[in-house]
């Protein structure tokens, strides 16, 4: 995907999200993130859009961490977050191609990485909206469908994520589990160890275990979105279970 498809799913995923929320009430229960009610999804979405804005907006070439969250709730805080939602669109589509700025793990263009995590940032959250009606992710309902293109590249993000050293998806007894979409043709061999989570584009040789279905299904599945019971299981559903207990993104 281009630079400009990320930001109009940032974009038309940012609005939704606010929709939703709108429509459930900042006190419905989000049943993507336990705890959570909608207040606080649209707490932490909007503080994580503004300082990306400033990141982006600045030029800011060293970590800094984001501003404390409001405090405000109801219309006054969807408010903010629809005016921080839309500052941060107009921010990154007037960004140069060529945007120096700090990034939490190295990339040859600064922009690409920050359109393309906060796209799926935006959409992910906006999932947990639309539950927050009372949706059940994956299905028809009050839930907006994910296209299966950007679903394949929010799998392929998510284990590049996972690639870090900060990522806690750990095994002292080598793993090895697939992910394979029915409907893109995308694989995804995905090796834990006690190492950082190694991932590549192969569909061959033995795995552990096997996760196969449509890939927003399967997408909303690794973010933790959707139980294991709703796409294909094969093999070891301890291995399935590590990554449930152990991929949480803070």
């Amino acid at each position: 995907m281009e630079n400009g498809e990320f930001i109009d799913v940032v974009d038309h995923e940012g609005v939704r999200l606010a929709d939703a929320a709108g429509a459930a009430g900042s006190d419905a229960g989000v049943p993507g993130c336990p705890g959570w009610r909608v207040r606080d999804l649209l707490r932490h979405t909007g503080t994580v859009h503004r300082w990306v804005t400033a990141l982006v907006a600045e030029g800011r070439e060293s970590y800094r961490p984001p501003e404390p969250e409001p405090e405000s709730d109801g219309d006054a805080l969807l408010a903010w977050f629809r005016e921080g939602h839309r500052a941060l669109v107009t921010t990154l589509a007037a960004a140069p191609d060529d945007l120096s700025c700090w990034t939490f793990r190295p990339v040859s263009s600064p922009l690409a990485f920050w359109v393309r995590r906060q796209a799926h940032e935006t959409a992910v959250h906006r999932v947990d909206a639309e539950s927050a009606l009372g949706g059940a992710p994956g299905t028809a309902g009050t839930l907006t469908p994910v296209t299966p293109g950007f679903a394949a590249d929010g799998i392929a993000e998510l284990l590049e994520l996972h690639g870090q050293d900060r990522s806690r998806v750990r095994s002292a007894t080598p793993r090895i589990l697939r992910v394979r979409a029915t409907d893109t043709g995308d694989v995804w061999t995905v090796r834990i160890t006690e190492e950082p989570v190694v991932a590549d584009a192969s569909g061959t040789g033995p795995a552990d275990c096997e996760l196969r279905d449509t890939a927003e299904r399967l997408y909303l599945t690794l973010w933790n979105r959707l139980p294991l019971s709703a796409v294909s299981l094969t093999g070891d559903a301890a291995t399935a279970a590590l990554w449930r207990e152990s991929s949480a993104i803070g």
